[in-house]
């Protein structure tokens, strides 16, 4: 071999190159532990090997693999289920008001899950004439039920949701009791972080946004002499200084997605809550009262 061949000596230098990372990661070893390999990685991103999103994600991922379905399931308490003993202009109003697009079909007992129902399903119904709902059955369109127990990992149960197709999973206990229920948002949600809605305002530091007609998106956080500036308002309580704290005091409980309360002249619809708070709600005018009939 011709050390004066370029060609020679571009493969000369590549196998020095190579020595060299094999003798580097001799000498620093290779990570051995999860936490070894996060320090490994955000050293990355400090020195820009890595962006911030990519480095959220992986950790995400490495999460999921430690995390459980009882960590981020609905609880039962909080599921929105429909009955199979009603009809579907009984529930049609609970569907529209929470935003789901998939429901439990529960029959009389949140015990007894008989199947998943799809908003769009409704669709059908609807579509059809009065005297041909009398022989529609609902049951023709609900998805099987899957049920997975409260241990069960999340990345496990990712790999199943893509495996199966389904997007939802009733959780069940040790006795076999619902716990709760679970879907494939929530899980990725994880990895990704929050999926956000058309509801969502994407500036931390916008807290009131106006959608139009009157209409506004306000985050739960948002302090009380901001929101009474803004709507010229005079909300105050004791030991609250933030609207959603307001709202939750008049409630009396933690209310859910969907859920309306009237103060002030205001009516405050619940856009996005979990088991602990609420994140967002939409404000628009309180509907006038009726005015009662003369006699």
């Amino acid at each position: 071999m011709n050390p004066d061949d370029p060609e020679n000596a571009d493969l000369g230098q590549s196998q020095d190159r190579s020595f060299l990372d094999r003798l580097g990661m001799a000498l620093l070893g290779e990570p051995s532990t999860r936490q070894q390999l996060l320090e490994v990685l955000r050293d990355s991103q400090t020195r820009d090997l890595l962006d911030r999103d990519a480095l959220d994600m992986i950790e995400g991922v490495l999460q999921v693999s430690e995390m459980q379905v009882r960590d981020i399931m609905v609880p039962r308490s909080q599921m929105d289920v429909v009955d199979k003993g009603t009809t579907p202009e009984t529930y049609l109003p609970q569907v529209i008001a929470s935003g789901h697009s998939r429901f439990p079909m529960v029959d009389g007992d949140k015990d007894k899950v008989v199947g998943i129902l799809l908003a769009k399903d409704l669709l059908r119904y609807f579509m059809l004439e009065k005297r041909r709902r009398a022989r529609f059955d609902i049951n023709d369109f609900l998805r099987p039920v899957v049920f997975v127990p409260e241990s069960k990992r999340l990345n496990v149960l990712l790999r199943e949701f893509r495996m199966s197709r389904n997007h939802m999973a009733i959780v069940v206990d040790e006795y076999g009791g619902v716990a709760g229920l679970v879907t494939i948002e929530d899980v990725l949600e994880q990895i990704v972080g929050e999926i956000k809605d058309e509801y969502d305002i994407d500036a931390d530091d916008v807290m009131i946004r106006e959608r139009g007609d009157r209409e506004y998106v306000v985050k739960a956080l948002t302090p009380l002499e901001e929101f009474n500036a803004r709507f010229q308002k005079q909300f105050q309580q004791d030991e609250i200084d933030t609207i959603g704290g307001v709202v939750i005091g008049k409630f009396g409980h933690l209310p859910k997605r969907g859920e309306k309360i009237d103060l002030e002249g205001l009516r405050f619809e619940v856009l996005r809550s979990d088991s602990r708070r609420i994140h967002l709600l939409k404000v628009t005018p309180a509907p006038k009262p009726a005015k009662k009939a003369a006699k």
